[in-house]
């Protein structure tokens, strides 16, 4: 049933162009190769040109596992999925449980509220981000992992817009796995911030 609501919604997604350029990982001839390579021949092509060319690596914190499920069925409404495909998505994440074990005692099995379940043959479908609205740099993403390149002037005011998007969809980004890569001759090397927070820089 997973796999007919996959191709179905793939189908109806691919037509309303709702999912990017930018998003690799799920759709017909896009992979993790197609990601890098995409990314990177427009980075280095403005590097080539002479520009001071910033990337940065962004990372979410427990991506999957903080999906709120009624963000994910109201923007699969917005995207004009049929009302009994919804329900049926609410109705399957809904009856999730997990349990944990701490020094041989286990948990009850409460309901998970948030998440979408990874390994599971919707997980990746569901995971559906809209990161890039608004955007004036590059953004390229492969399921969790996203890849924000551009001019050092413009990055800043990206790096706004995304905080603001974490915070309307309650999740957070990882920052102290966020890193900066400085391209380019006569790079400034800007210091940049998600939210209040300075990101690290890298040197590879």
């Amino acid at each position: 049933m997973e796999q007919v609501l996959k191709e179905s919604i793939l189908k109806h997604l691919d037509e309303r162009k709702v999912i990017r350029n930018g998003h690799h990982g799920f759709t017909k001839g896009k992979s993790g190769l197609t990601n890098l390579i995409a990314f990177y021949d427009e980075i280095t092509g403005s590097v080539d040109e002479g520009k001071a060319v910033d990337m940065l690596f962004l990372d979410f914190s427990k991506a999957f596992d903080t999906v709120s499920h009624s963000i994910l069925a109201s923007k699969l409404k917005k995207y004009g999925l049929d009302e009994w495909t919804v329900r049926w998505i609410e109705s399957w994440l809904d009856h999730w449980a997990q349990w944990v074990m701490i020094n041989g005692s286990m948990s009850s099995w409460p309901l998970v509220s948030s998440g979408v379940p990874q390994g599971s043959v919707l997980g990746l479908v569901l995971f559906i981000n809209d990161l890039e609205d608004g955007m004036d740099c590059t953004l390229s993403k492969f399921a969790d992992d996203s890849k924000l390149g551009g001019e050092v002037d413009r990055l800043q005011r990206d790096l706004d817009k995304l905080e603001d998007w974490a915070k309307r969809n309650l999740m957070r980004f990882n920052k102290d796995k966020c890193r900066i890569l400085h391209l380019g001759q006569k790079n400034p090397m800007h210091h940049y911030r998600l939210g209040t927070e300075w990101l690290g820089s890298s040197s590879a």
